[in-house]
């Protein structure tokens, strides 16, 4: 099956739950329709929580730098439906996925891209995305089912999210030049504005 491309993902690194209804909402106005809780920032699983009750249902929620089964089944008792790691664990990759979530698994190699498959995965975190590069991605394209999805994680931002979707990425994961704890609200809804400009612009998505 293929999936619908999964767009830009917000990842709230360091977001706290008292922040999470504003943020949720400013990032959904601006177009984001998923967002990212890595569960080492602050009380995690209640923003996931939070999010989850507070924005309306087309919007994923999920949460990251997962790294356990047991993180994976605490996730999904908050609501989450996505589950995002920086490595590639095939224990965590079959727990997410039968749970009825989507899998992101973080791969550098096509080595531990086939084993993510394996696994159960159908859409890949490139991470770092630097490191593997539009080159390389393009190159793991030549050999890799058809219907799995790129997304590229690390150094994406509104200049080169272009390049990277024009190259075969579904979307990608975008943190630092996003969002930062202490990001005033303007500030995070211009950033957010940018971001999705960058992607409808790109053929294919004019809607996500």
């Amino acid at each position: 099956m293929t999936h619908i491309p999964t767009g830009l993902v917000a990842i709230l690194r360091g977001l706290a739950p008292q922040e999470a209804p504003e943020v949720g909402d400013r990032l959904y106005a601006a177009g984001f329709r998923a967002l990212e809780v890595p569960l080492n920032s602050p009380d995690p699983l209640t923003s996931v929580r939070v999010l989850r009750e507070n924005l309306p249902q087309d919007c994923a929620v999920g949460a990251g730098t997962v790294l356990t089964v047991e993180e994976v089944r605490a996730a999904h008792a908050v609501g989450a439906c996505l589950i995002v790691s920086p490595a590639m664990d095939p224990e965590v990759i079959a727990e997410t996925v039968g749970l009825g979530m989507r899998s992101y698994p973080g791969v550098a190699t096509p080595t531990e891209a086939f084993a993510a498959l394996r696994a159960g995965a159908r859409s890949l975190k490139l991470f770092p995305s630097d490191a593997v590069g539009i080159a390389g991605m393009t190159a793991w394209r030549a050999v890799l089912p058809a219907d799995v999805e790129f997304l590229p994680v690390g150094g994406v931002d509104a200049e080169n999210l272009r390049d990277w979707v024009a190259a075969g990425a579904g979307g990608a994961g975008i943190g630092s030049s996003l969002y930062r704890p202490g990001v005033s609200g303007p500030a995070l809804s211009a950033r957010a504005e940018a971001l999705v400009r960058a992607w409808r612009s790109t053929s294919d998505h004019p809607e996500n």
